[in-house]
């Protein structure tokens, strides 16, 4: 058995089992001066130590939280996890004033980062997805999702879908595989070329393969539109794959009204998004997925507008986007304090939103998302008294511990 106790606040999110909107977003379900038991990497029990101490076994391992705070472990419901290299020269770039589009455009974007990662072998890419799992355990995450996408070729597709199932096997970070084909047109290819080639070859071989459990389309008028977004959702869904769509992110192009009309999953990104759309979301139960690191990073002021969202009924989800364009963060903390300071979330909305909402975004809500008996033992000791000092404390880490499965690894 496991028991951390002497916490100050344990935050269950434990309620309606469900995704979490309007008002439920803020009844987090703290428990004050509480505890909680595991056994066999499962949660028997949280409560007030007091009431609990009674049932710890007389050979448990004891930790005792010090008056901090204990977390579920962040559910980061889009990641781009596997990739070869970095984009710190752009990133001086857009300092100096080009604009994402403008070096897409000159070569760079993701079309750079694909010519990296077509010439890594797998076990380069396995080293570089194990240093990105890293980071995202030592912020206080233990569930990703990780896509696919900067392959653009059945081949190296493929071979980031193998990377990412590799690295799950080898834990701790579990990992919910999604593939990405349709991020970006490659330059030997036109389109429509394309498009038929990640309808015809790609998407058959990764389901054949079991490799991916989500499809998720660029959907930009200049990229992938809705016309050919849909095509491959269709494609996906046919094999029996769920969809996710990357949505108005540039443009208010009629994609976020696509993941309504597929019943996506998701809709990820929505700076764009209008009220019609949202309505449309909210009408088809998707789950809009925040990236305000992206907004952040790329240096725009845009954010989704989550406070509509919340009133639309959406059950928000953050997420980091990490990337290394427009994104290259595993911190959800950090993600926390921009959406309460930039979206004006509140941090009892923020933290639900990237847990117990991102992981029903994941088809994971019944397993992980909350400190709730019978839920695997995924937890976080901070070493605060309130919460709300996780997003309050920007760019400082207060991780004390974290735990997968009942397992310590911080």
């Amino acid at each position: 058995m496991l028991a951390i106790v002497n916490c100050r606040q344990v935050v269950t999110l434990r309620g309606p089992a469900r995704p979490r909107a309007r008002a439920e977003l803020r009844e987090i379900g703290i428990i004050e001066d509480g505890a909680v038991l595991a056994r066999d990497e499962r949660i028997l029990a949280t409560g007030r130590y007091a009431d609990l101490k009674g049932q710890i076994d007389a050979g448990a391992e004891i930790v005792d939280g010090a008056g901090g705070v204990l977390l579920p472990g962040f559910v980061d419901a889009h990641t781009h996890l596997v990739f070869a290299g970095n984009r710190a020269d752009e990133f001086e770039q857009r300092i100096e004033g080009a604009t994402y589009e403008q070096i897409a455009a000159s070569g760079g974007g993701i079309r750079a980062t694909v010519g990296r990662t077509r010439q890594a072998g797998e076990q380069d890419l396995l080293a570089a997805a194990r240093r990105h799992a890293r980071w995202f355990v030592a912020n206080g995450t233990t569930t990703v999702e990780g896509k696919s996408g900067y392959g653009l070729d059945t081949e190296s597709e493929l071979k980031l879908l193998r990377v990412i199932r590799q690295l799950c096997r080898e834990g701790p970070l579990e990992i919910v595989p999604t593939f990405l084909g349709a991020h970006e047109i490659p330059g030997e290819s036109t389109r429509e070329q394309y498009v038929e080639r990640v309808i015809e070859e790609m998407l058959p071989q990764a389901a054949a393969e079991r490799l991916a459990e989500y499809c998720d389309v660029f959907c930009e008028p200049h990229i992938f539109p809705v016309p050919d977004a849909r095509r491959i959702l269709l494609a996906a869904k046919a094999l029996g794959l769920g969809v996710r769509v990357h949505a108005d992110q540039f443009t208010a192009s009629g994609a976020a009204t696509l993941a309504a009309e597929l019943r996506a999953a998701t809709a990820d990104h929505l700076e764009h998004t209008d009220h019609e759309s949202m309505e449309a979301l909210a009408a088809s139960g998707v789950q809009p997925v925040l990236l305000p690191g992206s907004v952040y990073s790329l240096g725009q002021r845009r954010y989704p507008d989550a406070r509509a969202m919340i009133e639309h009924g959406l059950a928000v989800v953050l997420a980091t986007d990490f990337n290394p364009g427009s994104s290259p963060t595993a911190s959800m903390p950090m993600i926390l304090s921009l959406a309460c300071t930039q979206m004006r979330m509140t941090p009892a909305e923020a933290v639900a939103a990237a847990t117990i909402n991102a992981a029903y975004s994941l088809g994971r809500g019944a397993d992980i998302g909350s400190l709730e008996a019978g839920k695997r033992a995924d937890f976080v000791l901070y070493d605060c008294t309130d919460y709300r000092e996780v997003p309050y404390h920007f760019g400082v880490s207060l991780i004390k511990g974290v735990w997968i499965r009942g397992r310590r690894y911080i």
